[in-house]
This record gives C-alpha cells, structure tokens and sequence, in this order.
C-alpha cells in the first residue's frame, strides 16, 4: 500500500478535536492533496458524505527514535538470561567497549546485566538481517506503529552493508528497504542515515560493527549523498555517538546536513561510561565536544542525554538543540532517568521515540516521561497533558524535519489519530478533560483510526494495508532469529 495523499477532497467530522489547547466538539476537518485545507467547529452531526471519526482526534504521533531492527529482540531480552538467540555465542566481543557494570550476583535467581551485555543480543540480531529480511520486519513493525497512531518515524538507520562491511551492489540497499517499508506500511519515514565508524575511542569497528561502517566520515557523505526525498520520506543524518564517530570527523557529518538543511541526530550520554571514557579521550563531555565540533543547534537533535552536568545542560539549552526523550527503553535498559525539566528550561525542545521498541506507544512514552521525573523529585505536575501531546506531536515532527505536520490546522498535513474515549481505560472522564485521559489513562490498544495524507491507514483499529499485523510481526522475526 504505497503511500499516496487522498487525491480528492474528504470531510472528517470529529466528534471531539484536541486543538492545542482545548478539547473542541464537533469539529469538521476538510483536507485535499494530502493537506487540511479547513477546520471548521461548531459541527454537532457528521455533515453528508463526511468521514466521522468518533473519539478524541489529535494531530498524528511522531516517533522521533527508532531502531526498527531491536522491534525484533521483544521477549527475548527482558524476561530470562537463559533466553539466547541463534549466534549469540559469539556474539561477546566488547572491544573498544566500556566494560559491562556488573553487580555481586544473582538478584531473584537472576544474573545482572546491562546496557553493554544487551548490545550483544543486538548484534546478533543485526547480524542475520538482509535488506529482504530488514524490509519484512520493517514494514511489520511500522504497520504496528500505524496501528499506535504514529504516522511519522525518525528510523536511526546505521545496518548500512552486508556482514564483514562488503557493500551491497546498490551501497543504500538496507535504507532504501526501509523507505520502501514505511511506504508500504502507509506512514512517513525520516531516514536518519547514520555514521559509525569505530568501536569506542581509538579502536576500529568489532566484527559486528564492520557492516555499520563507511570507513571514513567522507565515505559515509558520499554514499548518504545518493538517498533522496519522497513523498513520503526526507533524508537525515545521525552521528551515532561521540564513541563511534571520532572527534576529527564529527564536523563533516555535521556539515553534510547543515548543507542539505536536514535533521541531525546523535546518541548523547546514555551510558555513564561514555562520559568516563570520554573525558579520559579528549578531557571533556560529550556535550561539550559535539559543541567544539559545530554539531549542536536547532536542527540538532540529542537522543537520551540521561547522565548531563549543569554545564552540559545550558551547552544543549543555549544553542536550542532538542533532546528525544525514550522513557521505555531508557527503563527497560536500565540507563537512568534524564533531566528533561531543566533542559526544555533551558531551551531545548522535547520529543519522544520508542527506540528499542519493548514497547510501541507513543502514548506510554508521554506518561513515562512525566512518571518518571515524579518518582525522581517525589512531586507531581511537572508538564501538563498539552505540553505532552506537543512532544509526541509538533515537537517530535519538527526533530524530523517535518514542520508542516503535527498540528490540527489549514495548511499542515492531513496527519490525524483517534483515540477511544469509551474503552475500559479511558471511559468515564469527560470528554473535555480528553488531553489528560489520552495521556495519563490511554494506551496505543486505544487508537481507532490512523490517517496519514488525508488517507485513512488505521481504520476501527484494522490496518487497511496490512491486515494481520501480527502474523506479519511473528513471520518477520521468525525469518531473522531463526
């Protein structure tokens, strides 16, 4: 189901419109071309011939972070050590890795682990992946997010070549795999191309992470310089992170995207043994090298930033690079709970990604976030419902480079999602209070309808495109672990 915009002219009569900052009922949305061309309220009925869409319409979910590849590690890595994957047994190499933290021992008859011993099942996931294997889990997993409300994914896409780093005959296979996923899933992609080149500070890349590397950071401009933007998809750039990219070579990633004005992302300071390692490498943050090496600004986004100083804090704040927030993942990997406050006080935008994907809920990445800092401070009401949505909405498709869409307005594109408010978790509150009931009570189960380009994706919570998106997830990661 390629994605295309509804070519003629479709009314949706809203029963209740999430428009910034107020719940309004009866609102009828006309949109042509793809694009809202009016917003009229003060509609009680649906008018004749229009869709109705009954619930709470928002402006369509932008998933800011994705590694869709990690969509296939669900179940596997979170409930039991003796879990392995077919290959993981050689999967242990740490070199020019920070070294696993470990604790004394089992804790409830379980063995402690972390980020770094994680990776290892990651690598072996990415080493089994084709760029047929990468289009099938892809394309399920998206569809599974059309079915969440997402209608716009930043992929941090860095699975650039075969296993060893021999290059496919067409150098962009893997990517293109993926836009032509996200088409076929119906929802728009940011292709987030990213450099990495090394495996820690001074070290050349592990056997796992030949087929992520260029070589060289002009080497990755090159063949980044091939992709181009569709209907559906633009081109980014992402720098892994300051231990995959060496210092010498952040500028020409940065000033690839600058030239192309395209979004740049970065990994920043998720594991507290990066910073270590990077202050022991050059005597500073990470912060504080991507600012020396012209990487931060307002196209800039930093992905996690958990474990900042105060400095690091004002450096991201002060040149209003935004920072992505994934509260799912940054639990389920045990990473820590980031500053958000004091960096949008600061001046940075916030957005939303589901990263790893051990979940896939927009939803649930807005409630974690605020969640997450009551547990931290043991206060309450540190955003409210409208400052959240405008995290998993504007916020996060401005991070894309998508500044037309996440708004209920003429001129934005016809990007809607609907939300139950008559389901066993959001039943009950007022429909006026339906910003607060969609962020602090639903979940992704509630979405009804998807519309993406004026096109209906996701309609009474069916794929149009993909109607059995389970089966598709169950065949796609069959495929890969074997």
């Amino acid at each position: 189901m390629p994605l295309t915009p509804q070519a003629t002219p479709t009314t949706y009569w809203l029963e209740h419109a999430w428009l910034g900052a107020h719940v309004e009922p009866g609102v009828a949305v006309e949109a042509a071309d793809g694009r809202i061309t009016a917003v009229r309220t003060g509609v009680p009925a649906p008018p004749p011939g229009a869709e109705a869409l009954y619930g709470l319409t928002i402006a369509g979910l932008a998933n800011t972070h994705s590694h869709v590849f990690h969509r296939a590690l669900r179940g596997t890595v979170q409930a039991s050590p003796d879990v392995t994957l077919p290959g993981l047994a050689e999967a242990h190499s740490h070199a020019g890795s920070p070294p696993p933290a470990r604790s004394k021992g089992p804790v409830g008859g379980r063995a402690p682990d972390s980020f770094w011993t994680w990776r290892e099942v990651m690598y072996a996931v990415a080493d089994k992946l084709t760029p047929d294997t990468y289009y099938a889990l892809a394309r399920a997993t998206y569809a599974e997010m059309a079915l969440a409300g997402i209608t716009c994914v930043g992929e941090f896409h860095y699975l650039h070549h075969a296993p060893g780093g021999t290059r496919y005959d067409d150098p962009n296979a893997m990517g293109r795999a993926l836009l032509a996923a996200a088409a076929d899933a119906g929802i728009r992609i940011t292709l987030l191309d990213t450099a990495y080149l090394s495996a820690g500070f001074g070290a050349p890349p592990n056997r796992h992470q030949l087929r992520f590397s260029d070589g060289t950071a002009d080497a990755w401009a090159e063949r980044a310089d091939a992709l181009k933007g569709t209907e559906h998809a633009r081109i980014g750039a992402a720098i892994h992170s300051v231990r995959a990219v060496p210092a010498g070579e952040l500028g020409t990633v940065a000033e690839w995207a600058r030239r192309r004005e395209a979004p740049l992302h970065v990994h920043l300071s998720e594991q507290t043994a990066e910073n270590d390692a990077c202050r022991a490498a050059h005597g500073r943050t990470p912060t504080q090298l991507l600012a020396e090496h012209g990487v931060l600004g307002p196209r800039t986004t930093a992905v996690h930033a958990t474990h900042l100083t105060d400095q690091d804090i004002a450096l991201l704040g002060g040149s209003t690079t935004g920072v992505c927030m994934c509260p799912t993942t940054e639990r389920d990997l045990a990473d820590g709970i980031g500053p958000a406050v004091a960096l949008q006080e600061q001046g940075s935008p916030l957005s939303l990604g589901s990263d790893s994907h051990a979940v896939v809920d927009l939803l649930e990445e807005a409630r974690a976030m605020e969640l997450n800092e009551r547990l931290r401070t043991r206060t309450r009401g540190h955003w409210t419902a409208a400052a959240l949505l405008r995290a998993a909405t504007a916020d996060g498709h401005a991070a894309l480079g998508w500044d037309d869409a996440g708004t209920l307005a003429p001129g934005a594109l016809a990007d809607l999602t609907t939300i139950r408010l008559d389901s066993v978790r959001t039943a009950g509150p007022p429909p006026r209070l339906g910003a607060e009931t969609a962020v602090f009570a639903a979940t992704a189960a509630d979405v009804r309808h998807t519309i993406v380009a004026g096109r209906q994706i996701v309609r009474e919570g069916t794929h149009t495109g993909v109607p059995d998106v389970p089966s598709a997830l169950a065949d796609a990661i069959a495929a890969v672990r074997g």
